[in-house]
């Protein structure tokens, strides 16, 4: 599934093809996705201009005049902008033809990702109400996770993993986090010192700023807006490494399944 830096590469690639840009038309080929495409889609967006391309978690958010495309990619949806004209392939379900003569289109071979016309403000949006902060923003800090965290017995790995506490941080990021945090994943939250929660976040940030730097993690299904795959694998910690030696020589890399999830650490340094 693209995880945050994935989805924030995807946003920079497309912006400066379609900001300012008038929109032509919109077709959809495939309706039923997550859920519905919205109807009003295709009749409401043609002829609006959009004004630019924001992230919130994992959604992207196009700005038009009189409402917001609210786009997630789901498990394996990915965005291309191509010149009109390009042949249809599998799984291309929904086209925005700008003026300019290019298209943003949408493939989901999974079909786990969805297309919503918002035209309230989108942090009214229900699926984005209940957000918890950007992990890259100010807002987040290592006293919110102790405050969050208090009297809750989860571990820790599930406790960073929750968007109501944090959004972004996907299992691959989580584990990367928590090796550099020195945080066992198994530690119950309520159990983290603030001392450790601000190492923690700092940790969060610098893993996933650095994975936005290098256009993000390869998974299996994800490929940039060029076409190209993410970088970030060559520089994993623990992730992905099990029985390999953690980069601070100290232990062997173990895996084992936290909240049905693959979790990758070293039960020598991280505590």
């Amino acid at each position: 599934m693209p995880e945050l830096p994935e989805v924030e590469t995807t946003r920079a690639g497309i912006e400066p093809h379609v900001a300012g840009q008038a929109v032509r038309t919109v077709i959809v080929r495939q309706p039923q996705l997550r859920w519905p495409v919205s109807e009003p889609l295709a009749r409401e967006l043609p002829g609006q201009v959009i004004h630019g391309v924001t992230r919130r978690a994992k959604y992207l958010l196009f700005e038009a005049d009189t409402g917001h495309v609210c786009l997630h990619l789901g498990m394996s949806g990915r965005l291309r902008v191509v010149p009109a004209g390009t042949p249809v392939a599998a799984h291309d379900h929904v086209d925005i033809e700008l003026a300019n003569d290019w298209v943003v289109r949408y493939n989901d071979a999974r079909r786990f990702g969805s297309i919503f016309w918002l035209t309230e403000p989108p942090e009214h949006f229900s699926l984005l109400a209940r957000l918890g902060p950007e992990p890259l923003s100010a807002d987040f800090t290592g006293a919110w996770l102790k405050q969050q965290a208090a009297r809750r017995r989860m571990a820790v790995k599930a406790f960073i993993m929750d968007s109501a506490v944090v959004v972004g941080v996907g299992n691959i990021y989580a584990c990367e986090a928590l090796h550099a945090a020195g945080i066992h994943p198994r530690r119950p939250a309520q159990s983290v010192s603030l001392a450790r929660y601000k190492r923690l976040a700092e940790a969060i940030k610098t893993v996933l700023a650095r994975a936005i730097t290098v256009g993000g993690t390869t998974l299996r299904d994800y490929i940039g807006v060029d076409g190209d795959t993410g970088y970030f694998q060559l520089s994993l910690a623990a992730y992905g490494r099990e029985g390999t030696l953690c980069p601070r020589g100290c232990g062997a890399i173990r895996r084992e399944v936290i909240g049905q999830r693959s979790t990758f650490f070293c039960p020598t340094c991280q505590r």
